[in-house]
């Protein structure tokens, strides 16, 4: 299993998102973050006075994938919804994952990660 670590500018958000749908990744965290990279930011006027902003709003999607294709295909697919060719655009990390729990069932591995059919109440599934 591969985590996928994507920082992107905030405006990208639904871009990226419907990349992620159209490969039908599921199982997606996104959060509000706060960064600068290699050119630390940039210098702005404000009322009169030079302020340097160094840290810039940007979105996280942290994304959970089986095999290395899935990463491959995950990744490919935020590069391009992501890409400006600004500066800024953004990272992405991978790293390993040892072991995954779904908390509700106590399945681990790749079972804990893959969709599962919903459970209605009242029903076995």
């Amino acid at each position: 299993m591969i985590k996928i670590e994507a920082i992107v500018r905030e405006e990208r958000l639904e871009d990226v998102k419907s990349a992620l749908q159209a490969i039908e990744v599921r199982g997606i965290t996104v959060s509000q973050v706060m960064g600068c990279g290699t050119t630390m930011g940039y210098v702005q006027q404000v009322r009169g006075r030079k302020v340097n902003v160094n840290l810039l709003p940007k979105v996280k999607f942290e994304i959970v994938v089986s095999t290395e294709e899935w990463a491959n295909k995950t990744i490919k697919a935020i590069e391009e919804a992501a890409r400006t060719g600004q500066p800024g655009d953004g990272k992405i990390f991978c790293y390993p994952i040892d072991r995954a729990v779904r908390i509700r069932t106590g399945e681990e591995g790749v079972e804990a990660i893959q969709p599962r059919t919903p459970v209605i109440e009242g029903e076995e599934g």
